[in-house]
């Protein structure tokens, strides 16, 4: 038997990264290991309601951008109130794509990983 855990993002700037999903997913830091010589750090953010995570990574040494390929992953989320979320991503311009046939949404964070954005049902 298995359970999900969790989900890793490699990020290029931490501190930039935890404050996007704070704001626009209400997402908070519920663990962080560094190593010893920080070279890098894993910050672990939570929903406070799933025991699901989402692992952010960040390496000292890493400036540039990572390469997604052509981006065909993404994490999911329910919103409570679909449209208030929209417009609150609306807001933060962080809408990058839109599917109201499907009645969904995608924002992207800093470094450009997709989070899709699904009414509850």
């Amino acid at each position: 038997m298995f359970t999900f855990n969790h989900y890793n993002f490699n990020i290029v700037n931490l501190e930039k990264s935890i404050k996007f999903y704070e704001e626009a997913l209400g997402l908070k830091e519920v663990r962080r290991i560094e190593a010893p010589d920080g070279s890098w750090k894993l910050v672990f953010l939570g929903d406070g309601v799933t025991d699901f995570r989402l692992e952010l990574t960040w390496l000292q040494d890493r400036s540039e951008p990572y390469n997604l390929g052509e981006n065909e992953f993404h994490l999911a989320f329910k919103a409570e109130d679909y449209d208030a979320a929209y417009e609150k991503h609306k807001k933060m311009g962080c809408i990058c794509f839109e599917n109201p046939a499907m009645g969904i949404y995608f924002i992207n964070d800093p470094d450009n990983y997709w989070l899709e954005i699904i009414p509850k049902r």
